[in-house]
């Protein structure tokens, strides 16, 4: 159901989109207007007769909407399928989940290589955009599907962030908040290795300042490099040391396996927009919530009735539990009802996408004490 007039749904290639045309742009936060904007998303399962069952899930920084099926552009399957599905513990069976590609982004969404009034794609005459511009983009597409407050708003690292955002600046939309793998602020670390990704692109002869799409050319190998700078912070420590041991030296580094996927040509770079990554690294590199505050991070959930659960692994180094625990205290000191877990693994920053029965476990056991607190109604009506 869409609601209002100034939207419009369409599909096309498997994709779905809503675009709101000049009379609802987007206002951003640096002044300038967004018009028209396309909105693609994804929904799975269906709404309760009260609507109060739906799930935004905010997806990570290369992510896409397809949190819980096969993508129709690449083929690749569902980013997150142990969480969002069938009696998983996001169950679409109970729930009515909601992923959008975010704003800016390379899957549908307004972003770089959208169309620009003149018919030229936009590169880098694109407005700067924030983590709450994308938050503001969401909360349209929410409100136009005619949902007036999510039960859950979830996602991992960079979709963590937007998580957030949401609880801060839409703290009477959202009843509960699970952030994974993230923090309320960009660390040092995944600043650097975004810098370095960066600047791999703009190095690369076939970004041509920005231009590429115009020009006919593509910046596969800087792309792919930022991909191979970014997967390196994604891992745990020990999988480094494994992989560049002196032994490991005598053959082809390990490494190389697990950033397959970062070479030219493979599916990365085939999917994503060099330029959408440069927007989307800096605002995630410019969020910080607490400095919107004062640099008081208990004042920006102030006054805020939304239940929040924080999860963090043991050896992520992107975004390391004390992230997490700085989160929890600023949570507590703002008088939220929070809880923090830190999950052992071994798997670095990528454990929120691989099996683990403690995460899923926990999360599973946050949604049902959410549900049973708001009295969700588990009969499901007509999206």
């Amino acid at each position: 159901m869409i609601h209002g007039a100034a939207a419009k749904i369409q599909a096309a290639g498997g994709v779905r989109t809503l675009t709101f045309d000049a009379s609802a742009p987007l206002r951003l936060s640096s002044g300038e207007i967004l018009s028209p904007l396309t909105i693609a998303f994804e929904s799975y399962g269906a709404l309760n007769a009260e609507r109060s069952n739906a799930v935004l899930v905010c997806h990570g920084l290369t992510g896409d909407q397809f949190v819980a099926g096969p993508n129709p552009i690449t083929g690749r399957p569902a980013w997150w399928p142990r969480i969002v599905g069938p009696g998983r513990p996001i169950d679409t069976n109970r729930l009515y989940v909601v992923c959008a590609n975010v704003l800016g982004g390379s899957m549908g969404t307004t972003g770089p290589a959208s169309l620009a009034s003149d018919g030229s794609p936009y590169g880098l005459r694109f407005a700067s955009i924030n983590l709450a511009d994308m938050v503001r983009a969401q909360a349209m597409l929410i409100e136009a599907l005619d949902i007036e407050s999510l039960f859950l708003v979830v996602g991992p690292g960079f979709g963590g962030m937007q998580a957030l955002q949401w609880a801060s600046a839409y703290p009477k939309r959202v009843f509960a908040c699970a952030t994974v793998a993230s923090g309320a602020r960009q660390t040092a670390v995944a600043m650097a290795l975004s810098e370095l990704s960066r600047q791999a692109i703009m190095a690369d002869p076939d970004w041509r300042g920005g231009s590429y799409h115009t020009l006919g050319t593509r910046p596969l190998k800087g792309l792919s490099v930022a991909r191979a700078a970014s997967q390196i912070g994604n891992l745990a420590e020990l999988a480094l040391r494994d992989a560049f041991s002196a032994a490991a030296a005598t053959e082809r580094f390990a490494l190389a396996a697990q950033l397959d996927e970062a070479r030219p040509n493979s599916a990365f770079v085939d999917r994503f927009d060099a330029n959408s990554y440069l927007y989307l690294t800096r605002a995630a590199d410019a969020f910080d919530l607490g400095a919107d505050f004062g640099g008081n991070l208990s004042n920006a959930f102030s006054h805020a009735a939304t239940r929040h659960c924080l999860f963090s692994f043991s050896t992520d180094w992107r975004y390391p539990p004390e992230e997490g625990r700085r989160l929890a205290r600023a949570l507590l000191a703002a008088g939220a009802d929070a809880a923090f877990i830190e999950i052992e693994s071994d798997k670095g920053h990528d454990a929120h996408l691989e099996e683990d029965a403690q995460f899923e476990a926990a999360l599973t056991g946050f949604i049902d004490a959410a549900a049973a607190a708001r009295g969700l109604s588990l009969q499901v009506g007509v999206a």
